[in-house]
């Protein structure tokens, strides 16, 4: 229906959230026929797999819902092979009273938290599958830019451009802890787990942000 609609108002779309490749069928057609439509994934459906989910957890809920391993190795070929065009957080924290449900995943908040923690994520799938920093920068920077018509003054380590700036290690790693975590409701399936890509300081505007992203003291590995 999508398509159907842009091919009656030929305005730029952008496709959000996509979990599942087999979308891009339609996707590819559209571009082939020349509509205008762009598509985006999220760092949930590169990091997990719906086989790894333990029953009744509940802050892996989102929507739409992780799929299976092969889905996500296949999401990282299209991203890779720039059929995807960027990676967009979709951060959506919740009241942990709303992802605890006893395990009933239909009553569970459909949202998972991560913005804090999107680039380390997607670096640490990146990483393993020989992607250099610059596609991350190209994915989760500059084609948000152009995206949102802001490429002029975004989106680039230029002059001229707002000095939005990440100092970060892509060899360190760090346990994700709910203590470290700034996010106002600490509930996200990313507890435990090991990420690569320290971020230890963050520059929007030309202003530093007080270490909002740092995670020093957590084992960080140099």
């Amino acid at each position: 229906m999508l398509v159907q609609l842009l091919e009656w108002c030929p305005t730029p779309v952008h496709v959000v959230h996509l979990s599942s490749v087999r979308s891009l069928t339609i996707v590819r057609a559209a571009r082939d026929r020349g509509l205008p439509i762009t598509v985006e994934t999220c760092p949930h459906y590169l990091t997990f797999a719906a086989e790894e989910i333990p029953d009744g957890a509940t802050e892996y809920k989102c929507a739409p819902p992780i799929r299976a391993a092969d889905e996500r190795d296949a999401l990282w070929d299209a991203l890779i092979g720039g059929e995807i065009d960027l990676v967009a957080s979709d951060h959506s924290p919740c009241p942990p009273a709303m992802k605890d449900t006893g395990g009933d995943f239909f009553a569970a908040w459909g949202g998972i938290a991560s913005l804090q923690l999107s680039l380390s994520a997607v670096w640490t799938g990146a990483r393993v599958r020989g992607v250099k920093p610059e596609r991350i920068a190209e994915w989760m920077s500059s084609a948000p830019a152009k995206l949102a018509g802001l490429e002029g003054a975004k989106g680039a380590l230029a002059p001229g451009f707002d000095a939005d700036i990440v100092i970060w290690d892509p060899d360190a790693s760090f346990v994700v802890e709910a203590a470290k975590l700034h996010h106002r409701h600490k509930v996200t399936p990313y507890l435990g787990r090991t990420l690569y890509g320290m971020v230890y300081s963050t520059i929007t505007g030309g202003r530093a942000m007080s270490d909002t992203l740092t995670w020093a003291g957590t084992g960080a590995q140099a």
